[in-house]
């Protein structure tokens, strides 16, 4: 951990060197989850030719390995150049809200780069902001992630824990902030649909969340100007009361943002990420509503 730390205490145009260096060698050396990359592409845009694919497809590992740097520099990166970096744009929808004393849902992608989005917010909010992750098995890095996003005070909460943690702390006013892009367990699958060409399976935990406790629930649309410098712009995604609303009504108004923010910036979505992995599997389709 001194090691990294010592690391972080790089400036991040230094840091870019060796996010270049990695770039290469995942891209053209290792091939990192290449296929994985590739057949996820070409699943979401049948539509372009394989010369715009292999571009999203070499802009992806460009921002994948400069947010390994961005991560490790979120170390020890101070507030005043997080807020730089990592706009937010209609934060009034979020701490408006949280200052009256409610609680926020926010649903959100896996965008380049998330990590920075999580600390940003934290920072203006602290104790007030509670993100659920999914454990990683690593315990170094796994201590490392918890020690960059706990730094600003947010509440780092373990996704198996979190629903007896929220009955536990419901008068709490906060914003929760959910990945809800996440490929489910086969036991948690709730709601299957078509996302990007593929059927595929959703959490349907903060539809679940927002409607039985009238819970306001935003989405974070991402975009990227410039290196090191990334923008989210809050949507609301629905807000209390619920009673008209169909059944998996925000969970399909998710999908569509969702779906809609990776058409405009393709490269700053995990494509690495496994998402449709058994997503055919029999005790999958079982367990849908």
């Amino acid at each position: 951990m001194i090691l990294v730390r010592l690391i972080s205490k790089l400036p991040l145009h230094v840091l870019y060197i060796f996010s270049d260096f990695l770039y290469l060698l995942a891209y053209y050396l290792i091939g990192y989850r290449k296929k994985v990359v590739q057949d996820n592409l070409k699943h979401a845009f049948p539509e372009k030719s394989h010369a715009e694919r292999r571009e999203i497809e070499k802009k992806f590992y460009r921002n994948f390995t400069d947010s390994l740097a961005e991560t490790i520099k979120l170390l020890t990166m101070d507030e005043n150049e997080m807020s730089k970096r990592f706009l937010t744009k209609n934060p009034a929808l979020i701490f408006d809200l949280v200052d009256k004393g409610e609680i926020v849902i926010g649903m959100c992608g896996h965008f380049f780069n998330w990590e920075g989005h999580l600390l940003t917010v934290s920072s203006k909010v602290q104790e007030k902001c509670e993100t659920i992750y999914t454990r990683i098995n690593q315990p170094f890095f796994e201590k490392l992630m918890q020690t960059i996003r706990g730094r600003m005070g947010a509440k780092i909460t373990e996704k198996k824990s979190f629903q007896r943690n929220f009955l536990k702390n419901r008068k709490i006013p906060r914003l929760i902030v959910l990945a809800a892009d996440q490929r489910p367990n086969l036991l948690d699958i709730r709601y299957r649909t078509s996302f990007m060409n593929r059927q595929t399976a959703f959490f349907e935990g903060g539809e679940k969340l927002a409607k039985r406790f009238n819970l306001t629930v935003i989405y974070a649309f991402t975009s990227k100007p410039k290196r090191g410098h990334y923008e989210f712009e809050y949507r609301m995604l629905a807000a209390p009361p619920y009673t008209s609303h169909e059944p998996h009504s925000i969970t399909e108004k998710f999908i569509s943002l969702l779906a809609d923010n990776i058409r405009e910036h393709p490269d700053l979505y995990l494509w690495s990420h496994n998402r449709w992995k058994n997503q055919t599997n029999p005790t999958t389709e079982a367990s849908q509503p």
